[in-house]
């Protein structure tokens, strides 16, 4: 009896495998002959890689600022000279402070370091002072640029207080350490986070586009009077797109690993296993939307605004979660782009900190298991 009960589930169960595979191999040949499937799955990664690997720097380099001599004398000239061969200044220099003012209005330099006339008497007395002046427009700028400024400033006060200079008191010198980005290279930072853009694309915005496209040609009605099921539809329509999100995913990894050099010390397993789920959950969300609007157009705008934007605005893959205000960073905690980045950033840069993995990894499987008891409402709507 077992056995004959076990050959009728295993007859059943193929014609089901056949009906899978017949839809997962008509929507594959549907990505190929589509153009914007193509360019929303292959192409636009390619150009978000490039863009935001090569295009976009956090990194402050060669800021352009006026350096005002007012008397050149020895130590005023050594103290310009840090500027010109410091890597983070492209340094003008002048004699007198109003063509640099009229330059920082103007937005052609970025601050201006005044050396006063009386700089070697104040240096005997034991009470230098440089002036320092900086455009505040972009406030974040302005203070990596003032530390950069106090960094060159202290490097020469360090040497005249090694050579015996009066006045001056020895320095207390930092010894830093970068721990995790040695390169002291924001692609360190953009590069691993670029993988969750590219994975809400595929997974979120083409799986919803697809969907309602479907609903708008009519084609799912078509399949309703076939002995496809609901679950088979949803499993035929699904499973293109996440071999697609997968691949995107490696391609992020490969230009992560080769072409920017960033490392990754910790596991490819754990880092696959987060990326499957975060791609259930990204496809999850695009079938629901496409569940409720079934126009390509309202489908895709509502699919930005609930996945794109805050995956890229308030996930931690630009801003730092901590200096949010308090009503936005909870919002934060029912995204699973946010999830998704802290276990990026710590596996790519830090190595496999169980700490952070554990309790992320268990909040992407449960608004992944979340979402799989909502498609009981995409099955109410294909039923």
């Amino acid at each position: 009896m077992s056995l004959i009960t076990s050959t009728s589930r295993s007859n059943a169960w193929r014609p089901k495998l056949r009906r899978i595979r017949a839809l997962v191999l008509k929507e594959s040949r549907q990505i190929v002959r589509d153009p914007s499937s193509i360019a929303i799955g292959v192409v636009l990664p390619l150009i978000l890689i490039l863009l935001f690997g090569y295009g976009l720097s956090l990194d402050v380099k060669n800021v352009p600022i006026a350096v005002v001599i007012e008397n050149p004398t020895p130590e005023a000239v050594e103290l310009a000279a840090g500027f010109q061969l410091s890597p983070y200044f492209k340094p003008w220099m002048t004699r007198s402070m109003p063509p640099a003012q009229q330059n920082l209005l103007e937005h052609r330099i970025d601050g201006i370091v005044r050396i006063p006339a009386d700089l070697s008497r104040h240096l005997a007395a034991g009470d230098a002072d440089v002036q320092l002046i900086v455009h505040g427009g972009d406030a974040n700028r302005a203070r990596i640029i003032e530390g950069y400024v106090q960094g060159v400033v202290g490097a020469w006060s360090a040497r005249l207080g090694a050579q015996g200079q009066a006045g001056l008191s020895p320095p207390v010198t930092v010894q830093a350490r970068l721990w995790f980005n040695e390169a002291n290279d924001s692609s360190y930072f953009l590069v691993p986070g670029l993988v969750v853009l590219v994975m809400t694309l595929i997974g979120g915005l083409l799986t919803a586009m697809v969907m309602a496209r479907e609903w708008e040609r009519g084609t799912l009605e078509s399949l309703f009077v076939t002995p496809v099921r609901t679950e088979e539809i949803l499993l035929g329509k699904t499973l293109p797109y996440f071999a697609l999100a997968l691949f995107g995913f490696v391609l992020c990894v490969l230009s992560a690993k080769f072409l920017f050099h960033v490392p990754l010390r910790g596991s490819m397993g754990v880092l696959f296993g987060a990326s499957m789920l975060y791609v259930l959950i990204a496809l999850g969300i695009g079938l629901l939307i496409s569940s409720w609007v079934k126009n390509q157009l309202v489908a895709s705008q509502l699919t930005m605004l609930v996945t794109f934007m805050p995956a890229f605005m308030l996930s931690g893959f630009l801003f730092d979660l901590r200096s949010m205000p308090t009503v936005v960073r909870m919002i934060t905690y029912a995204l699973p782009a946010r999830y998704y980045v802290a276990l990026l950033q710590s596996v790519f840069l830090a190595g496999d900190v169980w700490s952070v993995i554990v309790p992320n990894t268990l909040a992407l499987a449960a608004m992944a298991a979340a979402l799989a008891l909502g498609s009981r409402a995409m099955r109410k709507v294909l039923a």
